[in-house]
Order: C-alpha cells, then sequence, then structure tokens
C-alpha cells in the first residue's frame, strides 16, 4: 500500500507568503510603509501606541491594525487617540495574525491618505515570528519586566527582528534587570538588530522611537 502524505503546514505557509507579498505590493504602490509591532502580552505595544497616534498620528498619516486573540479592546483604547478607523483582528483564539486578515483589513483603510501602517500584532512571542504580514520593519518589544535570556528562549522572534524597543525602563531602578545582558543576548542570537529604549508612560526615549518612525514613513525610505 502506498501512503501520501500531504504537508499541510508547509502549503499555508506558502499561501501565506503569496498574500504577504500582495500585501507588499499594495503598500508599496500607495507608498505606505507597514510596521509589525510584536511582543509577549504585556509589554506596552497599546501603551506606547496611544502615545504615538497621540503625537504623530496625523503629522504621519498613520493607520492602525489592532490583532487580539478574544476581544477587541486594545482596538478602543487606541481609537480615542485618532479620528481615524482602527481596525480591529479578532482571531478567535489563534495567537498570530496572518496576511489574509492583514489584506483584508486594508480593504477599509484609505490608503491614499496613509503613510504608515502600524500592526499591533498577538502577544506572543513564538507563532508571529513565523508569518509574514507584509510589512517593512519588524519590531519586537522587550520588556525590562522578562528576564534577560527572552532572546535566548525565543531566538525566532529576535532573528526576524529589525528593532528592539526595551520598553518600560521607569521600572529600571526597582527590578534587577541588566539591560547590557540583555543587549547581549539579542545581539547573540541576530547582530543586526538595532536597539532604542522607551518609557511610554513617562516619555524617556520616546523622541527616538517618534524619530525612527519618521524616517521609516519618509518618502525615501528603502524597502
Amino acid at each position: 500500500m502506498t501512503v501520501r502524505r500531504i504537508e499541510v503546514r508547509e502549503r499555508v505557509m506558502a499561501r501565506n507568503d503569496e498574500l504577504a507579498a500582495q500585501v507588499r505590493a499594495r503598500l508599496a504602490a500607495r507608498g505606505v510603509t507597514a510596521i509589525n509591532l510584536m511582543s509577549s502580552p504585556g509589554a506596552g505595544k497599546t501603551t506606547l501606541l496611544e502615545r504615538t497616534l497621540a503625537e504623530l498620528g496625523e503629522p504621519l498619516d498613520m493607520a492602525v491594525v489592532a490583532g487580539d486573540v478574544q476581544t477587541q479592546n486594545d482596538a478602543d483604547r487606541l481609537a480615542v487617540h485618532t479620528g481615524r478607523l482602527v481596525q480591529a483582528i479578532v482571531t478567535g483564539g489563534a495567537c498570530h495574525l496572518d496576511a489574509l486578515q492583514v489584506n483584508d483589513a486594508l480593504d477599509h483603510i484609505d490608503l491614499d491618505r496613509t503613510r504608515l501602517l502600524i500592526i499591533e500584532n498577538v502577544g506572543n512571542l513564538v507563532c508571529p515570528a513565523s508569518w509574514d504580514l507584509g510589512e517593512r520593519h519588524r519590531v519586537v518589544l522587550f520588556t525590562v519586566t522578562e528576564g534577560e535570556d527572552k532572546p535566548l528562549k525565543y531566538p525566532k522572534m529576535f532573528e526576524k527582528a529589525d528593532w528592539v524597543v526595551l520598553t518600560k525602563t521607569d521600572l529600571l531602578p526597582y527590578l534587577p534587570f541588566d539591560v547590557d545582558r540583555a543587549m547581549r543576548y539579542c545581539r547573540q542570537v541576530n547582530p543586526r538588530l538595532q536597539f532604542l529604549q522607551v518609557s511610554a508612560m513617562k516619555g524617556d526615549g520616546m523622541d527616538a522611537w517618534f524619530e525612527f518612525l519618521r524616517r521609516a514613513a519618509a518618502p525615501s525610505a528603502g524597502a
């Protein structure tokens, strides 16, 4: 008897990559830069985006897609800070966003009035690392309330990232978190990583984050 094995995961991932390429081309045709913002739960993605929208939402023509497992709470929080539509994607239990969901979300966003698209992925350091969403930049938030060895425990997330944003730095005086060690572990996994350190609550380091976004959204920014 002959057995034929169907690699379902490989076919699903291949289809996602095709859709991600379509998303990337669709955004490039409109001059839109997409940033895939990822982290573990509670690392501060939504708080960072709240402050970002309040300061730069209109100057950078910013749109947001907010992913969550069961609620649209994060999207509701973000919508307070912008007059634009915040597109919520509720995955119904899935631990990541995929390119089809992002492509569908773009149908409801005025891309002609958008320069920067922020995709707030589901809080998870495993699943989102494997799924291309058509983004130009991958940014991982790494909070000081986590252990310094997160990059060693979840290497794929950091291998695939372009930037690491160390968050909640205002808590450093109260925690046994070694920033140098954390950054060393990050570079051990991915020597190309670039770093920012911020406290969205206190405002520390936000100017550098804003400058990164301005450069990303600039018409001359490379793909």
